[in-house]
């Protein structure tokens, strides 16, 4: 596991494959989010995230996740899946309720070569949208969520509102 959280990529037969190398944070969700888009609009169908070295994940990042499960969901077409969870993410995931909205899977080798994303630091406003959209994708993936995230929303939105 490196010491910085990264995010490796790859494709192959048009499915996406994600490599998470440490926790997946707000801090690294930007760049998942932008890519997923782009690799969205090509015609990509299919995301496996491979999360063997990610020994947590964060709300945003899980809602970086099930926004990309609410566009293929969007689309009629393709799947998300996660494989290689650890007992605390599979918790941390079902608890949300995106258990519903992509597959956990089990254990399995990426059977492709990755890289790493690459990206450009995300700003202070641009990683307050991420965090918004992200916890917004979790309320709509599952509507028991609204309670759970409405103060961070609020707060969010209110965020961005005072920093435009």
């Amino acid at each position: 596991m490196t010491a910085n959280p990264s995010i490796l990529v790859g494709t192959a037969n048009r499915t996406v494959w994600v490599r998470v190398e440490g926790k997946g944070t707000f801090l690294n969700s930007t760049g998942l989010k932008e890519f997923s888009k782009e690799m969205i609009n090509r015609g990509h169908r299919d995301f496996v995230v491979d999360l063997r070295n990610c020994p947590l994940m964060d709300s945003t990042f899980m809602g970086t996740l099930a926004s990309i499960g609410l566009a293929l969901r969007g689309l009629g077409q393709g799947e998300l899946r996660a494989i290689n969870l650890n007992e605390r993410n599979r918790d941390l995931l079902t608890n949300l309720g995106l258990d519903q909205l992509f597959t956990l899977g089990g254990k399995e080798e990426a059977a492709v070569r990755t890289k790493p994303l690459e990206e450009e630091p995300a700003d202070k406003l641009a990683q307050t949208q991420t965090m918004l959209e992200a916890h917004e994708a979790c309320v709509a993936a599952d509507g028991a969520n609204a309670a759970k995230f409405k103060d961070v929303i609020d707060y969010l939105k209110q965020d961005l509102h005072l920093a435009r």
